[in-house]
C-alpha cells in the first residue's frame, strides 16, 4: 500500500513538471529580438537639394534617375549660365527629361 502511495506521487509530481515544461515558451519570441528603435536620420530624408549650391556627387547621391554623367552636366550648366532661376530651368540642361524633373521636384528648391 505504502509503494503504491508512493508511486502515485512521483507520477503527480512528474506529470505536473511536465505541463509546466510544454506551457512554457522554450524561446523568446521573435518581436522580443527585433530592435525596438531605428536610428534613422529624418533630416536627410526630408531636406532638399538646392540646385544652385549642391556639387555633382550630392546631385547624383539624392536624385533619382542622375548618374554622375546627368550630376556633371547640371554643374556645368550652372557654371556657364549662371545659377538656376527656377527648378523647371533644369530641363535645359542635356540628358534632364519631364519624367526626371517630376520625379525630382518635390527634392529640389532653388535659392
Amino acid at each position: 500500500m505504502q509503494t503504491g502511495y508512493f508511486y502515485s506521487l512521483v507520477f503527480a509530481l512528474l506529470t505536473s513538471l511536465s505541463v509546466a515544461a510544454i506551457a512554457g515558451p522554450a524561446a523568446p519570441p521573435e518581436a522580443a529580438r527585433a530592435p525596438l528603435v531605428l536610428d534613422v536620420d529624418v533630416k536627410a530624408k526630408t531636406a532638399k537639394v538646392d540646385l544652385n549650391l549642391a556639387d555633382a556627387p550630392t546631385l547624383q547621391r539624392e536624385l533619382a534617375g542622375i548618374g554622375e554623367a546627368k550630376a556633371k552636366s547640371i554643374v556645368a550648366y550652372r557654371e556657364s549660365n549662371g545659377p538656376f532661376s527656377s527648378v523647371e530651368e533644369l530641363l535645359e540642361v542635356k540628358g534632364i527629361g519631364k519624367a526626371i524633373l517630376d520625379r525630382n521636384r518635390d527634392r529640389l528648391e532653388v535659392n
